[in-house]
């Protein structure tokens, strides 16, 4: 069995008792009585004029490198991300591996005026209800653990809720996989989740695969502004950064950071050389 495997039998444990507490329907009513979801998709796609979007995270742990911080208030960590200039905030709410809860996101929501992503891993169409429900305006659909007609559905029914989603990848038949399915955000998650190595040369590797148009984001191995700074040159219109924000004492400096770090680069790829 792999780390992911794990994680989503997991996720499937939970996700049954919540289902005995609160019915489908009683979820939809709820999701389709939230305020219209923000637009993240534009929030992203301002890094294609030149820019580089930050999305950052409310992260508390990882199966990786276990505890990453207390974060006894997400509200406020959320609103310092928001202060440093991030796109779109993070919000995990896998409680066995990563500590989160849907109170995180509520939270969250709560406290910020940006699109919020709640990340989970996403195995029934009732998180997704659950998260229109929560106030979320994106989920991430994870390549690797849905089949084909469930990555389809789930982009049908995360669009008709007026959301987006953030279809992650790591092979280049994944990324094939979420094109074919029209995913319009892609995310390159440079970790493996079935063994949780990192290889950040992933990213360039599968980022030119992906069509022009939309909005590809560079996920996880973020140390510092010189890994964002690749990551653009990769081809990257965001990076989606956790760990390196949750451990920083001035997450919106650092943000502010990355922001100019990767938007450098992307503005110098964008001028044409004179010679």
């Amino acid at each position: 069995m792999t780390v992911l495997d794990d994680i989503i039998d997991g996720v499937r444990e939970d996700l049954a008792e919540r289902r005995r507490t609160l019915p489908l329907d009683a979820v939809r009513a709820a999701a389709l009585a939230a305020p219209v979801p923000l637009d993240a998709f534009e929030a992203l796609g301002a890094g294609q004029g030149g820019a580089m979007a930050v999305i950052a995270e409310v992260k508390r742990s990882s199966p990786s490198k276990g505890a990453l911080a207390d974060i006894a208030d997400p509200a406020a960590l959320a609103a310092r991300y928001e202060k440093g200039g991030a796109a779109v905030i993070s919000v995990l709410t896998e409680q066995r591996r990563f500590g989160g809860s849907l109170a995180d996101l509520d939270a969250v929501r709560a406290a910020v005026a940006l699109p919020v992503l709640r990340k989970d891993f996403t195995v029934d169409a009732y998180q997704i209800w659950e998260a229109r429900a929560h106030g979320a305006d994106v989920v991430l659909l994870i390549v690797a653990a849905l089949t084909d007609e469930e990555l389809g559905a789930f982009l049908t029914l995360t669009t008709d809720l007026g959301m987006h989603a953030i279809v992650e990848t790591h092979t280049a038949d994944e990324v094939r996989r979420a094109v074919a399915a029209g995913a319009a955000i892609v995310g390159v998650n440079v970790r493996n989740l079935k063994t949780l190595d990192i290889h950040r040369g992933v990213f360039a590797e599968l980022a030119h695969l992906i069509p022009s148009g939309t909005v590809v984001i560079a996920e996880s191995g973020v140390r510092d502004a010189s890994d964002v700074a690749d990551y653009a040159a990769g081809g990257a219109h965001a990076v989606l950064v956790g760990e390196a924000l949750v451990r920083h004492s001035d997450p919106a400096a650092t943000i502010d950071e990355f922001r100019r770090a990767g938007s450098d680069v992307r503005q110098s790829l964008d001028t044409p050389a004179h010679g």
